[in-house]
């Protein structure tokens, strides 16, 4: 687990220093964070994730393992999310959904993607970012841990298909792609 834990950590570091470095403004990083995060609570557009996918590479798994793992998750959640000036999404969200051993897991956090649009088209979306989440599992006693993930999404519209990539340390760990798909609601005011 300790070294799980140094690569979230790492991984973080990098994500936050990109983050710093690209905005030239002279606002300290904490104000930048709880500006984000309050504009981004305070909208009015929410978000609807349902999982439909979990995939263990077969390259670090043994065979007996997969076949007894769950990849096909029930679970839901919702977030309420905004698009910056630059167009850029901003969510704060929960999901539950039912992890490889077919228990509920629960998530939440923060999430950022910038987008391609290969065709300057404001339908058609490319993104890619990051979450910083909290959770919790069963075979870690239900104890809270940092999920800082990946993630990368093809949007039609308001659809989206949206996957994150979670590193594994170890054989039989990890190394897992998990997909939802991620439908814009708009104001449910």
């Amino acid at each position: 687990m300790n070294d799980m834990l140094k690569i979230y950590f790492l991984f973080f570091l990098f994500l936050s220093s990109y983050s710093v470095l690209a905005d030239n403004n002279n606002l300290s990083l904490w104000h930048k964070i709880k500006q984000r995060l309050s504009d981004t609570w305070h909208s009015d557009n929410y978000e609807l994730y349902v999982p439909v996918n979990t995939w263990h590479n077969r390259a670090t798994y043994d065979s007996e393992n997969i076949k007894g793992y769950n990849e096909r998750p029930w679970g839901i959640g919702m977030g309420v999310y905004r698009f910056d000036q630059d167009g850029d999404w901003h969510a704060l969200y929960v999901m539950e959904f039912q992890d490889s051993h077919n228990v509920i897991e629960p998530i939440g956090g923060y999430a950022y993607q910038t987008y391609w649009r290969p065709s300057n088209s404001d339908k058609f979306r490319i993104g890619i970012g990051y979450t910083l989440s909290i959770t919790a599992r069963k075979d870690y006693n239900w104890i809270p841990f940092p999920a800082p993930l990946p993630l990368l999404s093809f949007e039609y519209d308001r659809l989206s298909i949206q996957s994150t990539y979670i590193p594994g340390v170890k054989r039989n760990t990890g190394n897992i792609i998990f997909t939802w798909l991620k439908l814009e609601l708009g104001s449910l005011t």
